[in-house]
């Protein structure tokens, strides 16, 4: 399923379908510190009902599968859900194939509604009347993300560079750590209760970083077959140049949790 906002990427199309198989084996990659947080907060364990949002191949629910909750997981492209199921094998996690504006559980179904890598695609006036209707009282809607951080990371600012040589609207760079930002019209049903952000280094060999970069919005889900293979090809050569078998980069994780309101 293709999905473009006029303020990203400026409009291109793009497909996480197309990358779904390196999705699943290269982006499951989340440090246990990034799951500490969750917890530090009481949430996402034994006795609570989560739906993750936007779960992609299900990397949150699988690596907070031990920690007792139950989860659904719903995504709108078909091949990530597939991956989803495939990696899940043995755990009793549901999954759906739904855009996030069209989830229709039932009222008060979910004690936490996780959005985690993907906040910033939804129709935000669309999805919050369904959210705070799927939260039971006081319910929790925590929004998390993690990015490289190109301007401190060397290995990352090269990868990144090279990304906007072939693909020079994308987005998705020049991250710095920030707030996660919460539109406006999220204050009529919810509060903010806390929000964190802060350092992570995550480790890499050289193939584990490439499928990484090559499993992003602006390459494996953008980029036509050709220019794929020649992006690939060079960012294999730069990696020979310039990184050591096995390297950490420097990340930031954020972390944004709301109430609903009464």
């Amino acid at each position: 399923m293709n999905r473009s906002g006029r303020l990203i990427d400026g409009g291109r199309p793009f497909d996480w379908g197309r990358t779904s198989a390196d999705y699943a084996r290269f982006r499951d990659i989340y440090p246990q510190e990034f799951y500490e947080k969750i917890l530090d907060r009481a949430l996402c364990i034994e006795g609570q009902d989560v739906l993750d949002v936007g779960t992609g191949t299900g990397v949150l629910p699988r690596g907070m599968y031990r920690y007792g909750a139950k989860w659904t997981g719903v995504d709108c492209s078909e091949q990530q859900i597939a991956q989803a199921r495939r990696l899940s094998e043995g755990m009793k996690i549901d999954y759906c194939v739904s855009p996030a504006e069209e989830i229709r559980f039932p009222e008060r179904s979910f004690d936490v509604i996780t959005a985690c890598q993907c906040f910033w695609y939804f129709d935000h006036k669309r999805v919050i009347p369904e959210f705070y209707r799927m939260l039971r009282p006081g319910g929790r809607l925590l929004v998390l993300c993690m990015a490289w951080l190109p301007f401190e990371d060397r290995i990352a600012g090269a990868s990144e560079e090279l990304v906007l040589r072939y693909h020079p609207s994308w987005s998705g760079a020049g991250e710095r750590m920030h707030p996660i930002e919460i539109p406006d019209c999220y204050w009529e049903k919810f509060e903010l209760v806390s929000h964190e952000e802060y350092p992570l280094k995550v480790h890499f060999t050289r193939e584990g970083w490439n499928g990484r970069v090559k499993a992003c919005r602006g390459v494996g889900a953008s980029l036509p077959a050709e220019e794929l293979l020649r992006w690939e090809q060079e960012h294999r050569e730069l990696l020979l140049q310039i990184a050591p078998d096995e390297f950490d980069v420097l990340h930031y994780g954020a972390i944004a949790e709301l109430r609903a309101l009464d």
